[in-house]
């Protein structure tokens, strides 16, 4: 089995994944006691987390322990620091590490953020499916998913699920010839 890279991460319907001042809280409009929204199954498919820098020093913001510190974490920055046992502070080119982590026995990749990380990817080609909750709200202002700059990308549709809380998710599938045009 191929390791594939996969963005999972959850936006409003105007394309904001934060409100300004790295605001999330419009998240808790879908939260529900006992609804993960298949967060746990896809968590239990991979074994690398890359992120960027910035979303790492948020998260560790809001808790004591980094979430995915049991696996393979690459936090992409621009300056160096020391690793934290399976946390490493990755300052070299993305596409570098993709390629190396593709050759690699595992599971699939988990890209977590932010917007930086994920633009980057998308300009290189390099994710290979994207799974996008939309919260029913909009924000306005904020981070936005997908910046402009990027090329054109048609995306497959893999499955789209409707929950009670009013929340969709979208599945998709960068195809293959699609990935090769793009350098």
């Amino acid at each position: 089995m191929n390791r594939k890279v996969i963005l999972y991460i959850s936006t409003s319907l105007d394309g904001y994944i934060a409100k300004p001042n790295d605001d999330l809280s419009f998240l808790s409009i879908v939260q529900r006691e006992s609804e993960d929204y298949g967060y746990n199954q896809f968590v239990e498919s991979i074994d690398t987390v890359i992120l960027g820098r910035r979303t790492y020093d948020w998260v560790m913001t809001q808790v004591p322990v980094f979430p995915h510190a049991d696996i393979n974490s690459f936090i992409i920055t621009r300056t160096a620091r020391p690793s934290i046992g399976k946390i490493v502070f990755y300052t070299g080119g993305i596409k570098e590490l993709i390629a190396k982590l593709k050759t690699e026995k595992g599971k699939n990749i988990f890209c977590d953020g932010g917007a930086e990380i994920v633009n980057e990817l998308l300009k290189y080609g390099l994710l290979d499916e994207l799974i996008i909750s939309v919260v029913p709200v909009l924000v306005g202002n904020g981070t936005r998913l997908f910046n402009d700059g990027r090329p054109e990308q048609e995306l497959e549709l893999i499955s789209a699920k409707q929950f009670d809380s009013g929340l969709t998710q979208l599945h998709y599938r960068l195809p293959k010839n699609v990935k090769d045009i793009i350098k």
